[in-house]
């Protein structure tokens, strides 16, 4: 299997360079910029599995930067950052983080979120292509068909698409999907999980797919024809 490539965006030439080695010795290959529009260049022209994205940069700030990005992309998005208050942490992952980690840490637990984060999103997969039913997903590009019809989702609805296909037939409770696709971390209420699973319904077209469990939550299955 190919590595995955990560970008690492810091505008702290010596914290490129350490995290890269990090990462290089983990088995993940890397790509560095130092601002913003070096990033953008770089997700223009390469696959990039995940970001790892500094939020003390001159110019454009990372949440600056993390907001352009999911204006086009739904790669997932870690940062780093010395400010460790929770109302930093709260805008991050408000913005579209997936994840946050302060600085210092250490290199174990940065390869630890990164893999977190990666299996979440459902791309450490070897299988990238998987079919159930009417739905063709692509893991690693991120995308989803439906009877050859494209259809457009968003970071956490295709998360929780891979959650419920990798958990066939099994009642999921909503306590179980927020920790799956939003992480355990996660601050937000549980109608989190009942908006964007009616969102996911209505894309899909095959709202029966996804079933509701009452007393528990929902699971995935896809009906004998």
């Amino acid at each position: 299997m190919e590595k995955l490539s990560i970008l690492i965006i810091d505008d702290e030439e010596d914290m490129r360079h350490l995290v890269e080695m990090y990462l290089e010795n983990s088995g993940f290959h890397c790509f560095s910029a130092s601002n913003g529009q070096e990033g953008y260049a770089i997700l223009k022209d390469t696959y990039i599995s995940l970001i790892i994205l500094d939020i003390m940069m001159p110019d454009e700030d990372g949440y600056v930067v993390c907001k352009r990005i999911r204006e086009k992309y739904n790669i997932p998005i870690i940062f780093l950052s010395a400010k460790g208050e929770e109302w930093d942490k709260v805008q991050a992952l408000q913005l579209g983080g997936d994840d946050y980690l302060v600085k210092p840490f250490s290199p174990g637990e940065l390869v630890a979120r990164i893999h977190a984060v990666l299996r979440r999103s459902g791309i450490t997969k070897t299988d990238s292509y998987i079919q159930v039913g009417k739905i063709i997903i692509d893991r690693l590009a991120r995308k989803v068909s439906v009877e050859g019809e494209s259809i457009s989702l968003t970071l956490k609805e295709f998360e929780l698409l891979l959650c419920f296909v990798d958990h066939q037939s099994q009642a999921l409770s909503r306590e179980q999907l927020l920790d799956f696709v939003w992480g355990i971390d996660y601050i937000g209420s549980l109608r989190t999980v009942d908006t964007h699973i009616k969102t996911l319904r209505m894309k899909l077209g095959v709202g029966d797919y996804i079933q509701t469990v009452w007393g528990i939550g929902y699971k995935f299955e896809v009906p004998v024809q």
